[in-house]
């Protein structure tokens, strides 16, 4: 059985807390402790009945898996570390604030034979799934251009990252994951109304040639929304990644005629985000711990590890760039 350790404990790291020891009632880890520099967090150690440790090296040597739950800036050096003490990571988005740091941590990953897995909880959404599933058939028809929202009111942006990096991320890494493919070129234009150091609003464009996507990210919008249309020439599709429902509108518009059915609103079985994302994570470890063999490759796909977290990485970084120097980057 996995031994896994949580580093950090704030409020998303208690999620993973809390979701751990359900798959321990579960038996499908076992819980050992959690890393936290505030000594005040032994009390949720307790709470669990888990080991507490000031420095997250010393409890290393006790497991074999780690989730990284802490600042974004701390998460480079955190994981690297880890990696090199031959644990297996699942390290909350982004990895890195740097593409060439992406690149390493994987690298380290790939040498070691080492599961890497990036927190990108709405790979686990069977709304997402569903879209994936839907893109691939070829139902909707060739595709003219998507538009998604990541927003809502909330404080400033945190003190290490903007919009981009927190909220975008997630709509970047969706259309990698359903897409299958990479844009060609980034734009972006963001604002930063709260504080003149990070954005607190954003709309990036990402051009894949023969469409594009327009992303809205914002933390000073009244309504609180994760949702994606994909309009097609067979089908307009609408994903809400919250309630976890699509709707899809048979729409053909040719040159004569507009041809129309009524909407469908597809039956999707609702689940747990993370607490999918944390099993697959523990049996993707458990993979590698009785059998040592590399993944196969649609898991792969699903946890990050490879070239492609440098990539959702890097559309980040251009997207940041794009808006100071007001023109539009390539992807290499």
């Amino acid at each position: 059985m996995i031994k896994i350790g949580v580093i950090g404990t704030g409020k998303w790291g208690i999620n993973h807390l809390r979701i751990y020891k359900q798959l321990e009632r579960e038996k499908l880890c076992e819980l050992v402790g959690l890393a936290d520099l505030d000594e005040n967090k032994k009390s949720i150690a307790d709470e669990h009945k888990i080991k507490y440790f000031k420095n997250y090296k010393d409890m290393l040597a006790e497991v074999d898996a780690v989730s990284v739950v802490v600042p974004t800036d701390m998460h480079y050096s955190i994981v690297k570390e880890c990696l090199n003490s031959n644990k297996h990571v699942l390290v909350e988005k982004p990895i890195t604030l740097d593409s060439k740091q992406a690149k390493e941590l994987v690298q380290i990953a790939k040498e070691k034979k080492l599961v890497l897995s990036v927190g990108y909880l709405f790979r686990f959404n069977p709304a997402v799934i569903e879209l994936k599933r839907l893109l691939k058939s070829g139902e909707t028809g060739k595709i003219q251009y998507i538009t998604a929202r990541y927003t809502h009111s909330s404080k400033p942006p945190r003190k290490d990252s903007g919009v981009i990096f927190n909220l975008g991320i997630h709509l970047i890494d969706i259309l990698n994951f359903t897409l299958e493919e990479r844009p060609k070129r980034v734009y972006c234009k963001k604002t930063t109304y709260l504080n003149n150091i990070h954005e607190d609003c954003a709309n990036i464009l990402l051009d894949y040639g023969n469409f594009y996507a327009d992303l809205e990210v914002s933390c000073c919008h009244p309504l609180k929304k994760r949702d994606m249309w994909v309009i097609a020439a067979k089908e307009k599709v609408y994903i809400d990644f919250l309630e976890q429902i699509m709707i899809r509108y048979p729409l053909e518009i040719t040159e004569k005629l507009v041809l129309a059915e009524k909407e469908k609103n597809i039956e999707i079985r609702k689940n747990e985000p993370l607490k999918a994302q944390l099993t697959h994570f523990i049996d993707c470890a458990q993979n590698y711990k009785e059998q040592n063999q590399d993944i196969k490759e649609e898991i792969k796909k699903i946890i990050n590890i490879g070239e492609e977290e440098y990539y959702t990485t890097k559309i980040c970084e251009l997207a940041i760039e794009s808006a100071k120097i007001r023109t539009d980057l390539e992807l290499r």
